[in-house]
């Protein structure tokens, strides 16, 4: 019955629009325009849901990018961290290279591995015995003397920094000639005992190994008078850097520390 109304409805309407082109148009108009309303509430939910499937696709995207630019920003960082050791080393070992010496016998050079502890100022080096370290060289850096190997195993070697409180350093005052014994006292300022009195000393006076004992030889740089005064006079060294990337161990052929 329903399908035959509408047989018959569809039928009408093709004959209208056949009789009477006009009517047939002001009708349908009249009904687009009635059904607008309609058509414009249900077609809302799609639009919304489509913008939602959208804005949640572009979410998915930002995240997988984000993702990407914290990987990426991650290797850059450790690029970045290699290529500031890479440019450090580079600079140091230019400096061991202009530190020359005709008086030295053979060197070997070590990067550091390790430090001493809290209560000891001393240097592992990756080099030992069977890369020609023996116990008693001088261990320098591009800047001057930094300590002497106490100890040396097959692969590897300690270094006593001058500012351990067990260095004892034989200098002297470079312009007054005036010798004096560098001790070092766990402090980043080792002291000069045993030498001239403090009035004939001053802050910026250079001071270098004397030779000595036979421990080094003599015109190793060592460091600044840094203070001079009723409390005893203290010595900047040269090298600064407690933990530097690389270390010369010069042998001059001395055997005073091993005596």
């Amino acid at each position: 019955m329903l399908f035959a109304l509408f047989l018959g409805s569809s039928i009408a309407l093709m004959v209208l629009g056949r009789s009477d082109p006009e009517a047939f148009e002001r009708a349908r108009t009249q009904v687009t325009d009635a059904a607008a309303p309609i058509l414009e509430t249900l077609t809302r939910p799609v639009d919304a849901l489509n913008n939602a499937v959208g804005e949640a696709r572009n979410l998915a995207q930002l995240h997988q990018e984000n993702a990407r630019l914290r990987q990426e920003v991650a290797r850059l960082q450790q690029w970045q961290a290699v290529a500031r050791r890479l440019e450090v080393e580079n600079i140091q070992m230019r400096e061991l290279l202009a530190f020359e010496r005709e008086d030295v016998k053979r060197f070997v050079t070590g990067r550091v591995i390790g430090m001493g502890g809290t209560f000891v100022r001393s240097l592992v080096l990756n080099v030992g015995r069977i890369d020609g370290a023996q116990k008693g060289q001088a261990a320098v850096t591009g800047d001057g003397l930094i300590g002497r190997v106490a100890e040396v195993g097959q692969r590897s070697s300690r270094v006593l920094l001058i500012t351990d409180l067990n260095s004892r350093v034989p200098v002297v005052i470079e312009n007054s000639r005036a010798r004096a014994i560098l001790a070092g006292d766990n402090t980043a300022f080792p002291r000069l005992i045993y030498g001239a009195a403090n009035s004939d000393l001053t802050p910026g006076q250079r001071v270098v190994t004397s030779g000595d004992a036979g421990a080094f030889p003599p015109g190793l740089p060592v460091g600044v008078i840094s203070s001079a005064d009723e409390h005893g006079v203290r010595v900047q060294p040269y090298t600064t850097d407690e933990r530097p990337e690389l270390v010369r161990l010069m042998d001059f052929g001395l055997e005073g520390v091993l005596q």
